[in-house]
């Protein structure tokens, strides 16, 4: 039976599972299973096998002695991630190009429930990316799911302490991120709008005035299209390189979506998806734009 099953499950006077919890149960956990691998992971191909596996491994499994489901899922679906990530850092490391998360449609858009909160957003995600695969585990799963240090250790192969150290030590690199202010879902939509109005008018004055003066742009072209391989910063670079994308490129359009709990600008062309940004905001003005080029990671976004 698939994911989508209908099948009930079956609890004894205890509470416990005995049997393999399909339909209206398994629906009621998918989204913790998917967003505990998506916040590892930071792709949705990877995350979307990673909660197809779990819930295999679970329909083979005895239940019967499993009291809290939610946890015993999110628990396997991070050992799974855990694996997925060390046996692919060779080739997370010989990515082409900066590397950023695959985008999430959430909110209207999303094709089904997606939990969403700080943690899932991107800035967090790229964050995320630079932490070593045991410091990813123990964060989400502590951080997100409150799933106890025991535990943790024993998906990572190690003591409750070690693993209350690999969780702090992530914290203390993301805190930074979490730090930032961070706009609204309005204000980011007014000035995306500003944003993408400036620019295909291009008005570098009006640009340059959206802009930070210290503002950062990371593209991720994943070597399958033309991309910064390196960041570039300033409010005038950036607003040329813009203007010059769009004027090179010749989008057909923008739309504003819904990606990982925040308004982001989806720029289209043929009906395709050529480039999604993301941005951070703070005090009116863009800080950060991180522009996903990669079609491999816009596949899942959809004909506009």
């Amino acid at each position: 039976m698939s994911p989508g099953g209908r099948m009930g499950a079956v609890h004894d006077d205890g509470g416990r599972t005995t049997g393999w919890p399909a339909g209206v149960e398994w629906e009621a956990h998918r989204a913790a299973v998917f967003g505990a691998a998506y916040r590892i992971l930071g792709t949705v191909a990877e995350a979307e096998d990673v909660t197809q596996e779990v819930w295999l491994r679970a329909a083979a499994a005895d239940l019967s002695e499993v009291r809290d489901l939610r946890a015993w899922l999110v628990t396997v679906a991070a050992r799974t991630s855990y694996n997925v990530l060390r046996s692919a850092r060779v080739r997370r490391e010989s990515y082409v190009g900066q590397w950023l998360p695959e985008p999430l449609l959430t909110g209207p858009d999303a094709a089904q429930e997606v939990l969403v909160d700080e943690s899932v957003s991107t800035a967090m995600l790229v964050v995320m990316e630079a932490l070593g695969p045991a410091e990813r585990v123990a964060l989400v799963l502590h951080d997100v799911f409150a799933v106890p240090f025991d535990h943790i250790a024993e998906v990572l192969g190690t003591t409750p302490a070690a693993a209350r150290k690999l969780a702090s030590r992530a914290r203390s690199r993301v805190a930074a991120v979490q730090e930032r202010p961070r706009a609204s879902k309005a204000e980011t939509r007014r000035v995306l709008e500003a944003f993408r109005a400036a620019a295909h008018a291009g008005d570098m004055a009006r640009l340059v005035a959206l802009l930070h003066p210290d503002v950062v742009y990371v593209g991720d072209g994943g070597g399958h299209v033309p991309a910064a391989r390196r960041p570039v910063t300033g409010a005038e670079p950036v607003a040329l390189l813009t203007i010059r994308l769009i004027t090179t490129r010749r989008p057909d359009g923008t739309r504003i979506v819904e990606v990982n709990g925040l308004p982001a600008l989806l720029t289209h062309r043929g009906g395709r998806p050529v480039w999604l940004d993301t941005v951070e905001i703070a005090d009116g003005r863009i800080t950060a734009i991180r522009r996903q080029a990669n079609p491999e990671k816009l596949a899942r976004i959809g004909h506009i």
